[in-house]
């Protein structure tokens, strides 16, 4: 046969095509009955038409796929076929059934090679999808048991095929096609004997699928973030600061964004108001403003309906010591924080600020998040454990004067988002500020970083700034796009984990997820 003969169509059954579907049916089912009758195929067409698919060619028939609705708790436990059907051969169709149970695909032996099959099973995936449904379900065949019966048991034939030392026709295509092997049913179709009356349970996960009763509590799954590449500058007082901020909160708000991002330690101009000749003294009289920076920045985020990052600003602890800390401040008031874990060389020296000791995830209206701030995603470990608690999106306020500073800041953020499929947003300040101590250079290019496969953009960088000036960078999130590349990407690093060799734990387990 010659391809450009080929005039493929994929389509739904009618009752039109019975005639077409039993010359086919009867020639792959010939060794177990052969074609439903048109009876039942009929009430099946009529009950759940989306769910039987054909490919043609031209007028002809060459594949099928039948399928119904079942209540997945019932037929994710063992089963037998006769399970599906009724009296007088009746496919028993659950209209209110959470999951698609597979019951046929068969391809025209002639039309075998041209990856019909996988098209068939990529329509009902999509279909699973559509009708948010849990999983599909299918009882599978084994034909080519028979051949090695006297030599395996059932679970050593399937370990065989599913390691690629045995081919079966039909339990290889469903392994190549994501179904996973939830156990073996024995006597699930007692006339076949090639398979010895043997089946697998097959499950392909729908990762989108989200429980009726969450649907209207359910996240967006597409979020907007606005993150602003601040300029440094004198300031005269601590209104004139929250009114920049302000400016751009209002500003990313009118773009109905989901979370406003600042850069770490924005407001240090106001070190200023005072003497430096002693630094210490200096980052304590700034720790000084910050509870009133964090009621105003919550004022902002209630009035503005946005999520924002602010940042970061030092804070005094209970201790009396002195932490950079991260505020989340969500837009229905709530105020969370994260204080930077590992300190620079410099913070240390300088100001004698202390590296916090807890980590933790934010639960907020558009994703989990976590925040790093700056030399903390130089350390792989943390956003690993953050996102063992499925984070979706990192954000990494970051301060940093020189160039090569700035890109250990982002190729390590470039990297996490691989490491941890999730996205990374980094956020930091620019200009110069001679007449402040430490504040004399910046370098920043904030940007938004994704994992590095088919759905997201070629260099995995979906918004960047231009380097060393005050802008504001709006991206939107696709928070599916990660179910889908942990699931089905061309590699799925989070889940192809070797945790038999090694794991990753909190000491002590102080570990904090909200």
């Amino acid at each position: 046969m010659s391809i450009e003969d080929l005039h493929l169509n994929l389509c739904n059954l009618s009752s039109e095509d019975y005639n077409g579907l039993k010359v086919l049916m009867d020639a792959v089912y010939n060794d177990i009955g052969g074609a439903w009758p048109r009876e039942t195929i009929d009430k099946l067409i009529s009950e759940f038409p989306d769910g039987q698919l054909a490919i043609k060619d031209g007028d002809r028939i060459i594949g099928v796929a039948l399928t119904v609705l079942v209540d997945y708790d019932t037929f994710s436990n063992p089963h037998k076929y006769d399970d599906l059907i009724g009296t007088r051969e009746v496919i028993l169709h659950n209209k209110e059934g959470d999951a698609l149970y597979g019951l046929d695909v068969l391809i025209d032996p002639a039309y075998r090679g041209y990856r019909l099959g996988r098209r068939l099973y990529e329509a009902r995936k999509d279909l699973c999808r559509s009708m948010n449904l849990r999983a599909i379900l299918a009882g599978g065949r084994i034909p080519n048991y028979y051949l090695h019966a006297n030599d395996l048991s059932p679970t050593e034939y399937l370990d065989k095929v599913s390691r690629k030392e045995i081919h079966d026709p039909i339990l290889s295509f469903q392994l190549a096609n994501d179904f996973l092997v939830k156990r073996l049913l024995r006597k699930y179709l007692p006339e076949d004997e090639r398979s010895m009356g043997y089946a697998t349970l097959l499950e392909w996960n729908n990762i989108l699928f989200e429980p009726a009763e969450r649907v209207l509590q359910s996240r967006k799954s597409q979020v907007r973030v606005g993150a602003v590449q601040w300029q440094m500058r004198e300031f005269a007082s601590v209104e004139q600061v929250l009114q920049q901020v302000e400016f751009y909160v209002d500003a990313i708000a009118d773009y109905q964004s989901d979370f406003a991002v600042l850069p770490e330690l924005f407001n240090t101009p106001l070190m200023g108001l005072t003497d430096q000749t002693n630094q210490v003294e200096a980052i304590q009289f700034l720790a000084g403003f910050t509870e009133r920076f964090k009621t105003e920045i919550s004022r902002m985020a209630v009035s503005y309906n946005i999520n924002i990052v602010a940042g970061s600003m030092v804070e005094h602890g209970e201790d009396g010591r002195l932490y950079n800390v991260s505020y989340l401040c969500h837009r229905d008031g709530e105020i969370e924080k994260q204080a930077k874990l590992h300190i620079t060389p410099q913070e240390r020296r300088d100001w004698v600020v202390d590296g916090g000791d807890q980590l933790q995830v934010f639960e907020t209206d558009a994703g989990r998040v976590g925040i790093l701030i700056c030399y903390d995603v130089e350390f792989p470990e943390l956003p690993r454990l953050l996102a063992e608690q499925d984070m979706d999106i990192l954000f990494v306020p970051f301060w940093t004067d020189t160039k090569n500073s700035y890109l250990r800041v982002r190729h390590c953020a470039q990297a996490r988002a691989i490491e941890n499929e999730c996205y990374v947003v980094v956020c930091g300040s620019v200009g110069n500020v001679p007449s402040i101590e430490n504040l004399d250079i910046q370098y920043a290019q904030s940007a938004v970083f994704s994992p590095s496969d088919f759905s997201f953009p070629h260099d995995a960088v979906l918004s960047e700034t231009t380097p060393n000036t005050e802008m504001v960078m709006f991206s939107d999130l696709d928070l599916k796009r990660l179910k889908i590349v942990r699931s089905e990407g061309s590699v799925t690093n989070l889940k192809d984990r070797r945790k038999d060799l090694f794991d990753l734990r909190w000491r002590d387990w102080s570990w904090k997820s909200s």
